[in-house]
């Protein structure tokens, strides 16, 4: 009589558990503007500095086109592939892919700088309002919750320059109206902000870290939009 074989057991290791994620809300502020430009991000803890650059830029509405650094207590962090330093005194500039976010908020640092552009010298302050709960879901690198205006358009001088834009554009009859129209594309909206297309292109961002090239695509993609509505 045959006795039917014994099946094989497979057996399969249990997934492992993503480990929480540590997050922090934080507050950006576009210094020198009235009524402020502002931006509300929930972001990963455990993300470098420079993944930090790249969240700034998209959330802010900036194109990536100048240089940038952050001023965290007596030090400054740059991307020192684009720059071996900025030579501005005799402190030298650190490395900003190897410092984390976290590390930054446990060495009791709650606010610091970050600055975009040092001709134009936009100059952002970040303040850390609080620590979220870890969050299990390592995919979501950022989350934009909250802001108002729109971001300046790139090269209009700094605050100062763009507080003279925009009495220019509001003022049909200014004879720079035209000129600047036509420089702008026909077209700015100073109060313009969508948190949905913020967060759609922040999702875009890739962890652990985004190339100046990958940022340059979100950013294009950005562009390309509103070049079509």
């Amino acid at each position: 009589m045959d006795h039917p074989r014994p099946r094989a057991v497979v057996r399969t290791r249990p997934r492992k558990s993503s480990p929480p994620v540590q997050r922090y809300q934080l507050s950006v502020t576009l210094e020198d503007t009235k009524p402020p430009i502002w931006r509300r991000v929930v972001v990963r803890g455990d993300m470098k500095l420079g993944l930090l650059h790249a969240v700034l830029q998209i959330a802010m509405g900036w194109t990536n086109s100048h240089l940038h650094m952050f001023l965290i207590g007596a030090d400054r962090f740059s991307d020192l592939t684009m720059v071996d330093d900025l030579d501005w005194d005799e402190n030298e500039d650190k490395d900003e892919r190897n410092v984390l976010l976290s590390e930054v908020v446990g060495n009791g640092i709650n606010i610091f700088g970050y600055e975009y552009d040092f001709g134009d010298s936009w100059t952002h302050s970040v303040v850390v309002e609080k620590e979220l709960p870890p969050n299990s879901d390592s995919k979501v690198l950022a989350e934009c919750v909250d802001g108002a205006r729109a971001c300046p358009p790139e090269d209009c001088g700094g605050t100062g320059g763009y507080a003279d834009l925009l009495k220019i554009i509001r003022n049909a009859r200014h004879k720079e109206y035209k000129s600047m129209m036509e420089w702008l594309g026909g077209r700015f909206d100073a109060n313009a902000f969508d948190v949905e297309e913020t967060n759609r292109f922040l999702g875009m961002l890739k962890w652990p870290r985004t190339s100046v090239t990958q940022l340059g695509t979100v950013i294009e993609a950005r562009l390309d939009q509103r070049e079509r509505e």
